[in-house]
């Protein structure tokens, strides 16, 4: 018996298992992937598929249904007459096995009496011993639970037959005639509105990526004793009756996507797998190519340069300078030549020059490195170190000195801002006494950068001390 709890129970039942499988994909719709070229990522949900689809459905009635415990039918008749019921449905898989599906009915259902069995003392106000009904369906809606089976197919990479079993429930609005005459509802209204279950068996035939061929039978149980217009006071069920439709499904969304219902995830993930391994396979093959395309190129690269090399090689006349910058080729054997290869001149001229360093030439010297200060980090001399230098260079040109400048730094910084510095500092100190009329020959300047420190770099002190440029006159 189907009361107002049962109701509420199935109600809220089918509510809490929508709920909770709309929550599950909600949960995961952060990390949905959009799928390429109709490919499904596996593990990506739903998103790259079609969930929504819409179908049409016509099909014949009969006025009976399941059996009781006793094995007689709830109906009052048995069919007359196959007649005609049709419909819509709009429906969202939200799994590969589950889907919500809002159902749309109407037509007609007719019967006759059982042998002989009397419906005088059980009518609703019809005509007495009617002999047949019919009961016409205004509409008929209800919102059902779809299961289907069979989405895996291990040996085909996709599915062809979809098995499914349905219920759910809902309202529908109907009235009767027995014998051709109208059977009023209470109160005299010619329609009248009750619950219904609807449960079911059916299978889904694949024809297309977007179309399918649905074959389905049904079970209504309507929440009334009196569907045909004849109460039955034998047994205490309510009325029911069968459809048997065949209808044409169609998805909705791009062509170029996959219906949820039909995707074989087994084959979505050997496929992607199969589609990664040619993708790494075809990277592999270019990284080769190119690889081999490199070493084409090094060989070609160091065949060149050993020709330059055997080409620096060749002294045709014997000088020891290569033919390649031999700026006098064919110089006699055993000739003195230069780095140009041309021959040297020699003078036998001897210049004897005796220089001698007295304590007050040092004193000059040592002022000169006393005084010598760089702004920082630089190789600009500061100008109270010009005095110093000045009679450093009035020596230089006095008593023809040479003077050798060495430049040095602390350990800062790396090795080759120290070497660029130190040389740049002795530079600068060579640059300023030739300024001062000082023979740019009499001076050589070089920098050591941090090599020979005469402190330790471990302290300020330290540091400063092994900053410096030395001075030697010689």
């Amino acid at each position: 018996m189907i009361n107002k709890m049962n109701k509420k129970v199935i109600m809220a039942a089918l509510a809490a298992a929508v709920a909770g499988t709309v929550s599950a994909q909600d949960a995961t719709s952060d990390s949905l992937q959009a799928s390429e070229q109709g490919r499904v990522v596996p593990f990506s949900g739903v998103e790259g598929m079609r969930t929504w689809s819409f179908g049409f459905y016509g099909g014949g009635s009969a006025p009976f249904g399941l059996p009781n415990g006793s094995g007689n039918y709830f109906n009052n008749f048995n069919p007359k007459t196959v007649d005609l019921l049709y419909g819509g449905y709009l429906r969202k898989q939200l799994s590969h096995n589950f889907a919500l599906q809002a159902d749309f009915m109407r037509g007609v259902v007719k019967g006759s009496v059982k042998g002989s069995q009397t419906t005088t003392s059980s009518i609703r106000g019809g005509v007495a011993d009617a002999t047949d009904f019919k009961t016409s369906i205004d509409y008929a809606i209800s919102m059902n639970a779809v299961f289907n089976f069979g989405t895996v197919n291990w040996l085909h990479g996709k599915t062809a037959f979809i098995p499914y079993v349905t219920a759910g429930g809902g309202t529908m609005r109907f009235k009767t005639e027995n014998d051709g005459q109208l059977v009023p509802t209470t109160g005299g209204n010619t329609y009248r509105n009750e619950f219904y279950l609807p449960v079911g068996i059916g299978a889904k035939f694949i024809l297309s990526n977007t179309v399918n061929l649905d074959l389905n039978y049904k079970v209504n149980l309507v929440n009334a004793k009196d569907f045909d217009g004849v109460s039955n006071t034998t047994y205490n069920n309510r009325d029911q009756f069968s459809q048997l439709n065949l209808g044409l499904e169609f998805a909705i969304g791009k062509k170029n996507k996959p219906q949820l219902i039909q995707h074989n995830p087994a084959h979505a993930l050997a496929q992607d797998l199969w589609d990664k391994n040619n993708a790494l396979k075809a990277q592999l093959a270019a990284q080769q190519e190119e690889l081999e395309a490199q070493s084409a190129k090094h060989n070609t690269d160091v065949a060149n340069l050993q020709s330059q090399l055997d080409a620096a090689k060749v002294d045709s006349d014997g000088d020891g300078v290569s033919d390649l910058f031999d700026k006098c080729p064919n110089t006699p054997s055993g000739t003195q030549v230069d780095g140009s290869g041309c021959p040297i001149k020699l003078t036998n001229t001897i210049i004897k020059q005796e220089r001698v360093i007295t304590k007050e030439d040092q004193q000059v010297v040592t002022d000169a490195v006393k005084n010598l200060e760089f702004d920082f980090a630089k190789a600009t001399i500061r100008e109270h170190s010009d005095a110093a230098l000045d009679r450093l260079a009035d020596l230089l040109k006095a008593k023809n000195f040479n003077l050798k400048l060495s430049g040095y730094t602390d350990n800062v910084g790396s090795v080759a801002a120290n070497l660029k510095l130190s040389k740049e500092r002795a530079n600068a100190v060579k640059e300023y006494l030739v300024a001062q009329g000082v023979n740019e020959s009499q001076i050589v300047s070089e920098g050591f950068g941090k090599a020979n420190p005469i402190a330790s770099n471990k302290t300020e002190a330290g540091r400063q001390m092994n900053r410096r440029v030395e001075f030697k006159l010689f």
